[in-house]
């Protein structure tokens, strides 16, 4: 058998992309936008990864499944802080689970796209918005091959957002070619001493990271915060007490 293969049919079969949108009467409709294919060049070099991201998506869709919202409902308090330095538009965020920080920055205005791998995370995202009468729009995609437009985006989020290396540099490279001149990604992620606190965050080393690493990977922008600090954080079940992050708000000229 060949498993790479079996990846790519598995992934085309389920994977789609949905877009929500609110019309006039004010409910939220969801539609089939396009069949997400992984054909191609995509997993080049990255087959071990996505085959472990597909693990990762059951896993995720088990957690979001459970009563409630796992990390809460307020938006990440990093973002919050500097969201008024994300230029109008369009904003794409990674790893958006639930919804939270999606919701937060439709509030505010943005033209926001979400993105996760898991189905049930994105259908409570879709949830929240309707309770907080906002739209959004979202995708279900795995990160490794996620297509992201050149120079498109005003602002790119990634709150907790922990790959394999490999996956994080190729998906870092691209978020800098994403985004608009003068456009803005806020990172707010698990520095390497996480493990010592234990307060949640992957416990792989290698999905964590340091600042000097983050600053070689976003290579092209401007870094306007660039810190790595331990704070105390509240976040749902799973974020809570003291953790070891890394910051980053960065422009690209």
């Amino acid at each position: 058998m060949n498993i790479v293969a079996t990846i790519y049919e598995m992934e085309t079969a389920h994977h789609t992309m949905l877009c929500m949108a609110r019309p006039a009467g004010g409910a939220f409709s969801v539609r089939p936008s396009a069949t997400l294919s992984l054909r191609g060049t995509a997993f080049a070099g990255f087959e071990a990864e996505a085959a472990e991201l597909m693990h990762n998506t059951t896993m995720w869709n088990e957690r979001f499944s459970e009563p409630g919202y796992a990390y809460g409902t307020t938006a990440n308090d990093f973002l919050t802080s500097v969201a008024d330095q994300v230029p109008p538009g369009r904003v794409l965020s990674l790893a958006e689970g639930e919804g939270r920080n999606a919701v937060f920055l439709a509030s505010l205005g943005f033209d926001v796209t979400a993105v996760d791998t898991s189905s049930v995370g994105l259908e409570k995202a879709r949830a929240l918005a309707d309770e907080h009468g906002v739209s959004i729009s979202t995708v279900e995609a795995n990160l490794t091959n996620f297509d992201i437009r050149p120079g498109y985006w005003q602002g790119i989020v990634s709150v907790f957002c922990h790959l394999p290396p490999p996956v994080r540099k190729e998906l870092h490279r691209r978020c800098v070619v994403g985004l608009s001149p003068g456009g803005a990604l806020v990172l707010e992620g698990f520095h390497g001493r996480q493990l010592e606190y234990g307060t949640g965050g992957p416990k792989d080393p290698q999905r964590l990271f340091s600042l000097d690493e983050l600053r070689g990977e976003l290579d092209g922008l401007d870094f306007v915060i660039a810190h790595e600090l331990d704070r105390k954080i509240s976040e749902g079940r799973f974020h809570k007490g003291t953790v070891a992050v890394v910051q980053i708000l960065g422009r690209k000229a």
